[in-house]
């Protein structure tokens, strides 16, 4: 099954739970349609990253192509958060026709032999890109902090350091 939205009205990454506990999700709503797919922090981490690189190429290559300022997006993930599937691949092109960028999430792959996943394509504007990597960033870093001997995040309980010997951080 495809689904298509072309210029959906939001197009946000967030998280369900509590850091260290986080469900990541990509959530798009377009008129009166929600659709929700589930995604790991490091999917979110990759597509922001390629977006961020796409959108400089194609202002690099379109220096008169104007991008409105879009707005920030910090409003909460939209209830209820049902997914639809889990993302196992993506993948993102330039359309220079439209000019919007086309964002295809693929449903994780099945061990069944015949199997032909759900996918979702979404093509949204420079802008849109752009605020879809703010609030990614924003969102990723929001887990939890860092152990300054280790690098290992932090439990709210603590952690045991191994740069500590073991002592509870």
């Amino acid at each position: 099954m495809k689904y298509e939205f072309t210029e959906p009205d939001r197009f946000v990454a967030g998280t369900v739970g509590e850091p260290g506990e986080r469900s990541f999700f990509i959530q798009l709503r377009s008129k009166s349609r929600l659709f929700s797919v589930a995604v790991e922090k490091a999917q979110v981490q990759a597509i922001s990253t390629r977006l961020e690189i796409m959108v400089a190429e194609v202002r690099k290559a379109n220096p008169l192509l104007m991008v409105e300022k879009g707005q920030s997006d910090h409003a909460p993930l939209e209830s209820p958060v049902d997914a639809e599937f889990e993302i196992g691949a993506m993948s993102l092109a330039w359309d220079e026709e439209s000019k919007l960028i086309c964002v295809q999430l693929f449903e994780l792959e099945d061990d069944e032999e015949d199997f032909e996943g759900e996918v979702v394509e979404i093509n949204i504007s420079l802008s849109m890109a752009i605020s879809f990597c703010a609030r990614s960033k924003a969102v990723v870093n929001a887990g939890r902090l860092p152990c300054p001997f280790c690098g290992i995040p932090i439990d709210p309980r603590g952690h045991l350091c191994p740069r500590a010997n073991g002592y509870r951080r």
